[in-house]
């Protein structure tokens, strides 16, 4: 009548593993050393968000808004 919901199975393999483990630590500085290299050079071609306004610019707008409406409610009533 009801569908019993099954368990979640994962392919979980832990990264340092004792069975995964090498000794050739030559290798392992190349891939750190080429990692860098390919970080910094996708980091360089990613254009800048521009139109983000800052969190000051976003509170100084806010507090002006609300002293302009309080000037017009004063004025107005």
């Amino acid at each position: 009548m009801f569908k019993q919901r099954k368990h979640r199975t994962f392919n979980y393999q832990p990264r340092f593993s004792k069975e995964n483990q090498t000794d050739s630590s030559g290798d392992k500085e190349d891939n750190t050393t080429d990692f860098i290299s390919k970080w910094k050079a996708s980091r360089g071609n990613k254009p800048k968000a521009r139109g983000v306004l800052p969190m000051r610019t976003l509170i100084l707008a806010l507090v002006l808004l609300l002293i302009c409406m309080y000037l017009l409610e004063k004025k107005y009533m």
